[in-house]
C-alpha cells in the first residue's frame, strides 16, 4: 500500500481502505490488522473488475482510501465493522455488507470447531478473497495460526498438490476436480459452497475420497453458517411464515453499507430474513432454493432449483441449472440448462423429470451448453441464463 492509513478517521469511525489486491500476503496481512483493530477496516476488491465495474462499486461504497491512497471523497464505516464485503444486488448496483471482527472470529471459530480443524493445519483459498467464501478461509486461518496457501485463480493441478488439509470449493471447481480424476483424500476436509450441489455430485466426491461438507450462508452471515444441514455454534434458524429462512446469532451482519433502508428490510426482530425458501425436519436445515428462483408458470409455483436437482440426475447430464424465461401463454415457462455430450431430448427429460416431480415442474424448454456461466464468486449466472444464452436444441411446445 502506498502509505499510512489510519484506524480512525477524524469523525471517530474507522477509515475504510479498498484494497484492489490479487489473493496474497499484502491482503492477508491487511485482513489481519483489520480484525485486531491495529489497521483500518478493509474493502477486498478483485484486481480482475472491469475498470466502470470498479468506478461503480467505488461509488456505491465510498471507501476513505484506495490501496492505501486517499480519495476526495469518502466515508468511514462503524467502529466496529472490520471488513466490508460488496455483493451485487437484485439491481445491479452494488451492496456493501459490513461484518465486524467479532462477526468474522465468531463464524471462522464456529467453522473450525464443527470440522474439527486442528492448529497449525493449513487452509488453500482458491476462491476469491473479495468473496465471503475467500475472506473466510484467510480468517480461519488467523484463527489457526497459520498463513493460508493462496491461489489467484483455481488450476486443479495446484490445488491437488498444495499440499494444505483443508479446502474451501464451490460445486464447479469440486467438478474440475472429479474430471481430473482427482484423489480427494489428500484433504482433511473440502467445505463445499456457494451454490447447490446435486447429489450425484456429492457421491462421486465422497467416492473419490473426499470428506465434502456442504455449507450454507451468504455474506450477511460471515458466510457458511450451516453444515450438512445442522446449524453451527450460536446459530439459530427459523422459517417464517413467508418461508424464508432467517438465522440470528454472532455471525449476523452490522448492516448494509450506507443504506439503512436495506438494513432494516432485510431485519426481522433479531433475525436476518434470507431471500431463501427452505424447511427444517428435526432441527436440520434444508434449502429449497431463493425466493426470486421460483417460476411461475400456468398459475402454478415451481422451485427452480429443486427441478435442477432432479435434471442433474440425469445419467447424460453432468451439469445443470433450470430458469424461468417469458412464455406468451404461461407467464413463464421451465427452461432447463444443461452441460451434456449427448444430451438426451427434450421429450426424454420431461418424462425423466415428471417420474419424480409434478408434470408442470417438467423443463418445456431444453438448452445444452459446453459449460454453465458462472459469476466470479462461482455461482451460476442466472440473468445471463434468463435472457437467452446458449444454443436451443429442443425449445419444445409450451404445454404440459
Amino acid at each position: 500500500m502506498n502509505g499510512p492509513v489510519h484506524a480512525e478517521s477524524p469523525s471517530g469511525q474507522r477509515e475504510l481502505n479498498a484494497l484492489v489486491l490479487p489473493a496474497g500476503p499484502e491482503l492477508f496481512r491487511a485482513v489481519g490488522a483489520a480484525l485486531d483493530g491495529d489497521g483500518p477496516a478493509v474493502l477486498p476488491l478483485s484486481p480482475s473488475l472491469p475498470a466502470p465495474a470498479l468506478r461503480a462499486t467505488l461509488d456505491a461504497l465510498a471507501p476513505t482510501h484506495v490501496n492505501g491512497v486517499r480519495r476526495a471523497s469518502g466515508t468511514g464505516v462503524p467502529a466496529e465493522v472490520a471488513v466490508v464485503v460488496a455483493t451485487s444486488g437484485t439491481t445491479g448496483v452494488p451492496k456493501g455488507v459490513q461484518l465486524s471482527a467479532g462477526a468474522l472470529r465468531a463464524s471462522a471459530a464456529a467453522s473450525l470447531h464443527r470440522l474439527d480443524a486442528r492448529p497449525g493445519e493449513r487452509w488453500l483459498c482458491c476462491l476469491p478473497p473479495s468473496h465471503v467464501s475467500g475472506l473466510q478461509v484467510l480468517v480461519r486461518s488467523l484463527l489457526g495460526g497459520t498463513e493460508p496457501i493462496m491461489h489467484d485463480g483455481f488450476s486443479p493441478e495446484a490445488v491437488l498438490t498444495s499440499g494444505a488439509q483443508h479446502v474451501s470449493l464451490v460445486p464447479t471447481q469440486l467438478r474440475r476436480l472429479l474430471a481430473a480424476r482427482a484423489d480427494l483424500s489428500v484433504f482433511t476436509t473440502v467445505l463445499l459452497g456457494g451454490a447447490a450441489a446435486s447429489g450425484g455430485l456429492l457421491a462421486a466426491a465422497r467416492a473419490a475420497g473426499g470428506r465434502v461438507v456442504v455449507g450454507y450462508g451468504m455474506s450477511e452471515t460471515c458466510g457458511g453458517c450451516v453444515y450438512d444441514g445442522d446449524p453451527l455454534y450460536n446459530v439459530d434458524l427459523k422459517i417464517g411464515g413467508d418461508g424464508l429462512i432467517r438465522v440470528a446469532g454472532p455471525v449476523l451482519f452490522s448492516g448494509y453499507r450506507l443504506r439503512p433502508d436495506l438494513t432494516d428490510a432485510a431485519r426481522d426482530g433479531g433475525w436476518f430474513r434470507t431471500s431463501d425458501l427452505g424447511e427444517m425436519t428435526g432441527g436440520r436445515l434444508r434449502v429449497l432454493g431463493r425466493a426470486d428462483d421460483v417460476v411461475n408458470t400456468g398459475g402454478e409455483k415451481v422451485v427452480a432449483p429443486a427441478v435442477a436437482a432432479v435434471v442433474a440426475e440425469h445419467p447424460a447430464i453432468t451439469d445443470a441449472v433450470v430458469v424461468g424465461r417469458p412464455d406468451p401463454e404461461w407467464g413463464e415457462r421451465v427452461v432447463a440448462v444443461v452441460v451434456s455430450a449427448a444430451p438426451p431430448s427434450l421429450a426424454d427429460l420431461r418424462a425423466f423429470v415428471k417420474e419424480r416431480l409434478p408434470a408442470h415442474a417438467a423443463p418445456a424448454e431444453l438448452v445444452v451448453m459446453t459449460e454453465i456461466p458462472l459469476l466470479p464468486n462461482g455461482k451460476p449466472d442466472l440473468a445471463a441464463l434468463r435472457y437467452g444464452l446458449g444454443t436451443i436444441t429442443d425449445p419444445g411446445p409450451s404445454n404440459r
